[in-house]
């Protein structure tokens, strides 16, 4: 079995991962409590952005510690900005 693929920043991520399913979780119970849907929909805005700056934070570590190191800076730099959009 292949030695698993884990960089530094993968304990924060798993940690903010985890929060934005707790996050998740209580936007469930929410909508089973028959709260205000305006609440619902600020909790799940919150879990969005979660996951998302979760994911830009994983590419940019992909780009800064997996691709071919012999593009210039500037290249990874625009590389990282791009996957902004991802």
């Amino acid at each position: 079995m292949a030695d698993p693929h884990v960089h530094a920043t993968h304990p924060a991520l798993i940690a903010r991962l985890k929060r934005a399913d707790g996050h998740l979780r209580a936007v469930i119970e929410m909508l089973e409590a028959g709260k205000p849907c305006l609440d619902v929909a600020q909790q799940l805005q919150a879990v969005e952005k979660a996951v998302t700056n979760a994911k830009r934070v994983l590419i940019h570590d992909h780009i800064a510690h997996c691709l071919d190191t012999e593009g210039s800076d500037t290249d990874r730099a625009q590389l990282k900005a791009i996957s902004r959009y991802l």
